[in-house]
């Protein structure tokens, strides 16, 4: 584990000292628990846009496909 030194205006440091309280829990875990949430959202940022990076250039294709599974069922299609 490492060990971190922030600098915070006082006044931060006493309101994230008072919701790590109001949790019920200490100051450390508090913005251990922020950064689990900020790092979750960047992944799913980054996959996300590595996602439609891949679908760049595609929208052709995708509506295509829409319209295919848009198309009412027939008789002997192969589709349930």
């Amino acid at each position: 584990m490492t060990a971190l030194t922030v600098r915070l205006p006082d006044d931060k440091h006493q309101r994230l000292r008072a919701l790590a309280q109001s949790r019920g829990t200490t100051l450390n875990r508090l913005i251990d628990e922020m950064a689990t949430v900020m790092l979750a959202e960047f992944d799913a940022e980054t996959r996300f846009k590595l996602r439609a990076a891949r679908g760049a250039g595609q929208a052709e294709r995708a509506l295509a496909l829409l319209d295919k599974a848009r198309r009412p069922r027939t008789k002997g299609s192969g589709r349930l």
